[in-house]
C-alpha cells in the first residue's frame, strides 16, 4: 500500500524528555509520511512546550492514556525510561500498533527476544531507535572501511566521554541497574551497537564497571574490550566524569590509522532550535575533519553528513509497503539491540 493510498501514518510519543523532545518530534514533524497525533507528558513545562512547538498533536499525562486510543493511531513511538520499554511495547503490539523504542531496547535481553517474537506472531513492525548509526562520523568510518584504505584493521576504539559531574535528570539519579540505568545502558548501547555494525559478532573479555560522581548509584565510567569473530579487537569508554575527552574513534589497520575527535552535530543542532530541515542540518565544521593516514604522512578527511531523518524515512517506507509483511527492512532489526543486551550481560558478569 502507498502512503497516498493509506494516509499519513498517525503518530503517538510516548515521553517529552530529551528523546521525544530533541530526537523522536522533530524528525517526525519534518517527514511528510507522518503525522503528530498524540503526546504523553505529565511534566508541565514540557506539556507547554509540546503544546507550543505542535499545536497539532493532542497532549495527555501518561502511555496508557494513549494505549486507550490505539484506534486513533498506527505508531508508538516510545521515549519513556528504559524499565518501561518492554511493558509498554509489549501493550502496543498487543493493541495493534506498530513500535518504535528507544534504546536500550529492553533492560534484559530475554525481554527483548520475547517482544520479537511477539511482534512476529502479531504481524507488528518493531523497531529499536539506535539512531548512532547515522552518525556522520559513524558513517565516515563505514565509508572508509568500505574504501579499503586502512588495509586489515585490528583495533577499534570508540568513545562517549562527557563532562556531568551531577546527575540532574530525576529518574535517571533513582534507577539502578534494574530499571536499566547508568551509562552502560545509555552511552554503551550506541558503542556496543556501532562496534557490531562495524565488525561483526563479538565477546566481552574485559569489562571494568566503576560509579564515580558523588551520589550515583549506577555505573558511571566504564571500559570494555570485545573480541569479534572477525578478528579486529574493540576497545570502548563510556564516562560521565571526564574533563580532558580523548578521540570520539581511532582505527589501526595494517596500511594506516584514523583519529577523529569531536561528536556528531544532529543533537545539539536540534536542541539549539534548528530544524531537520535545514540546509545546514548535519554538517560538521571542517575544523573536526578526522585525521587519515600515518604520524607525519596523514591527511584530513571531511565527515560525512549526519542523517538522523533516515531512520525514519526507512521506516515509513516499510509501514507504507505492507508493514510487517513487507519484504523492506526495518531502520533496525531489534536483533541487533538485542545482542547489544547481551553484551552487556557478559559485561556485568566479568566485572562483579
Amino acid at each position: 500500500m502507498t502512503s497516498e493510498s493509506r494516509g499519513a501514518i498517525r503518530t503517538a510519543v510516548a515521553g517529552f524528555g530529551l528523546s521525544g523532545s530533541v530526537f523522536h518530534a522533530p524528525l517526525l514533524a519534518a517527514n511528510p509520511a507522518y503525522s503528530f497525533d498524540l503526546v504523553a507528558t505529565s511534566d508541565p513545562t514540557r506539556k507547554s512546550a509540546a503544546a507550543t512547538r505542535y499545536p497539532e498533536a493532542r497532549i495527555v499525562d501518561t502511555p496508557a492514556e494513549i494505549l486507550e486510543r490505539a484506534d486513533e493511531v498506527d505508531l508508538l513511538v516510545l521515549g519513556t525510561p528504559p524499565a518501561t520499554h518492554y511493558p509498554l511495547a509489549k501493550a502496543a503490539l498487543e493493541a495493534g500498533l506498530d513500535v518504535v523504542v528507544d534504546k536500550p531496547f529492553t533492560v534484559r535481553s530475554a525481554e527483548g527476544e520475547e517482544l520479537i517474537a511477539l511482534a512476529a506472531r502479531l504481524g507488528r513492525v518493531l523497531t529499536v531507535f539506535q539512531n548512532r548509526r547515522w552518525d556522520g562520523d559513524f558513517r565516515t568510518v563505514q565509508s572508509l572501511l568500505a574504501s579499503a584504505a586502512l588495509g586489515t584493521v585490528t583495533r577499534f576504539e570508540s568513545r562517549f566521554e562527557r563532562w556531568a559531574p551531577t546527575v540532574v535528570k530525576a529518574w535517571k539519579a533513582n534507577a539502578t541497574v534494574h530499571d536499566g540505568g547508568g551509562v552502560l545502558f545509555d552511552l554503551g548501547t550506541h558503542l556496543l551497537d556501532q562496534s557490531l555494525q562495524l565488525f561483526g559478532p563479538a565477546t566481552v573479555t574485559h569489562a571494568e564497571l566503576d560509579t564515580r560522581r558523588p551520589g550515583a548509584k549506577v555505573d558511571d565510567d566504564v571500559f570494555l574490550a570485545l573480541r569479534h569473530d572477525s578478528g579486529v579487537t574493540s576497545h570502548l569508554w563510556m564516562n560521565m566524569l571526564c574533563a580532558q575527552q580523548g578521540p570520539r574513534y581511532r582505527l589501526l589497520g595494517s596500511e594506516g590509522g584514523f583519529t577523529k575527535h569531536g561528536v556528531d552535530p544532529q543533537e545539539p543542532y536540534i536542541a539549539a532550535g534548528g530544524s531537520p530541515l535545514d540546509a545546514d542540518y548535519g554538517l560538521e565544521d571542517p575544523a573536526w575533519a578526522g585525521l587519515l593516514g600515518r604520524d607525519g604522512h596523514g591527511d584530513r578527511l571531511p565527515t560525512e553528513r549526519g542523517a538522523y531523518p533516515e531512520f525514519y524515512r526507512i521506516l515509513a517506507e516499510k509501514i507504507n509497503d505492507g508493514g510487517a509483511g513487507s519484504g523492506l527492512p526495518a531502520p533496525v532489526d531489534p536483533a541487533g539491540p538485542v545482542a547489544v543486551l547481551r553484551l552487556i550481560e557478559q559485561a556485568r558478569k566479568l566485572a562483579n
